[in-house]
């Protein structure tokens, strides 16, 4: 039970016996004080009910310990999966994170850019929307201080983390060749450069195993709403008559659910059986493909790498005791693993 109410940090360094300069340094971090130092403020922390007010301190600093984090929809669990990850590894650092979503809006990505501004952060990692993204923003927010992307990218030489899209897609493309029908790939609307890469990449691949490629395009208009193109696309084909093929590579797994339930509403069986209609496979092992009906065959990323170093590399453009390399990459694409599930 707190003993003591201490109304400011004078006050409360008074009571702990310690300088305000070096209170306020541990507030900073706490290992950068000495440890008798450090175990007499925790105490005092313990038996107070004294908290810093960290955003009046913030105030009157050029920046502070906070990492910008900005994502397209936060509504996504890939970016929710991977906004925790990064958030856990930004506080094992000492720093705090701000999360803000884009809502899939140039206008409110611009707008969440430059409210980090504002609040001066310390550096932010962010996954820009990509080919809709106003590149003048970033370009300012990036002479103002270090970011990462991760995911995607707007062109520059802003260090980058993300998916090997040329090794991943020619790893599920092999698999689906060699276990049944070569695929036919369905596309998404081209609103960053995964979409671009993964169709590319698709066609090298089938090209390179001897079959010809077949992209079904998708819908034109500027849409983040993968789920409802995948199924009015395969509803479309169903009632036409026009699929090209009983194996269907989706760009990512949010199109492949709605690939599924296009299939389930018209009475046809998607998995890897011989007595099924259709085989499904799709890109990212989003957190719920594994719940899928059946379970969807995918390739995933790696969410712990990807958070890892965009960590890692924030960290090190921070260090100005001990800048970066020459040397350091500033493109980092990881590879993907094929996991094997019941829809194809």
């Amino acid at each position: 039970m707190a003993e003591k109410t201490h109304r400011t940090m004078d006050d409360f360094a008074q009571a702990c016996g310690v300088s305000r300069p070096t209170l306020s340094k541990y507030f900073d971090d706490p290992a950068s004080v000495k440890p008798a130092t450090r175990a007499r403020i925790e105490a005092a922390l313990r038996s107070s009910d004294y908290q810093p007010n960290l955003f009046a301190r913030n105030l009157n600093r050029k920046r502070t310990r906070n990492i910008g984090i900005v994502v397209p929809t936060i509504t996504d669990p890939f970016y929710a999966e991977m906004v925790s990850r990064i958030e856990f590894r930004c506080r094992d650092e000492g720093y705090w994170p701000i999360v803000i979503s884009s809502h899939g809006s140039p206008k409110l990505e611009a707008e969440s850019v430059r409210t980090l501004l504002s609040l001066k952060v310390a550096g932010a990692i962010i996954a820009p929307l990509g080919l809709a993204s106003d590149r003048s923003v970033f370009d300012k927010l990036g002479q103002d201080i270090p970011i990462v992307y991760f995911d995607t990218y707007i062109e520059g030489d802003t260090p980058f983390v993300g998916n090997d899209n040329r090794q991943s897609v020619s790893t599920i493309v092999d698999y689906l060749c060699r276990s049944g029908e070569p695929p036919v790939y369905l596309d998404i609307p081209h609103v960053n450069h995964n979409s671009g890469e993964r169709q590319e990449s698709y066609i090298v691949a089938m090209e390179t195993a001897g079959f010809k490629p077949a992209v079904i395009e998708a819908a034109r208009d500027y849409t983040w709403d993968f789920e409802r193109i995948g199924y009015e696309q395969t509803e479309k084909m169903l009632e036409a008559g026009t699929l090209p093929g009983r194996t269907i590579l989706c760009a990512n797994d949010r199109l492949a659910f709605g690939v599924m339930a296009a299939a389930y509403s018209r009475g046809l069986k998607v998995g890897r059986r011989p007595d099924c209609d259709l085989r499904v496979a799709a890109h990212d092992d989003h957190p719920l493909s594994r719940y899928t009906c059946p379970a969807l065959t995918t390739m995933a990323q790696d969410f712990t790498a990807m958070a890892g170093r965009s960590v890692e590399i924030l960290l090190a453009l921070l260090d100005e005791a001990d800048p970066p390399k020459q040397g350091m990459a500033r493109t980092v694409k990881l590879g993907a693993n094929l996991v094997m599930r019941q829809s194809a």
